[in-house]
């Protein structure tokens, strides 16, 4: 059995002031490569991944797109589920 799994982080400090954009392709159970959105491109973790990451790091637009998940998916999120979980008593 083989697995492909990609996970996907927002970390919020100080609310949405500053936000941190994470996103990691494991494949059985190996970290293969990763996004960080304060380094600004993907970076691979083992050989196979360096070679994905450099092929997709080429693309400008796919790395643009990853770039603005910041803004499209943590504040976007954020800002939907805020009022459910930080304003809570």
């Amino acid at each position: 059995v083989f697995q492909m799994m990609t996970n996907h982080k927002c970390h919020f400090i100080n609310g949405t002031e500053r936000v941190r954009f994470l996103e990691r392709h494991i494949y059985n159970r190996e970290q293969l490569l990763h996004f960080d959105s304060d380094v600004g491109v993907l970076v691979g973790d083992t050989p196979f991944g360096e070679k994905v990451a450099r092929k997709w790091n080429s693309d400008q637009e796919y790395l643009q797109y990853k770039r603005s998940a910041v803004d499209r998916y943590c504040r976007h999120n954020y800002e939907l589920s805020a009022p459910l979980i930080v304003n809570r008593r």
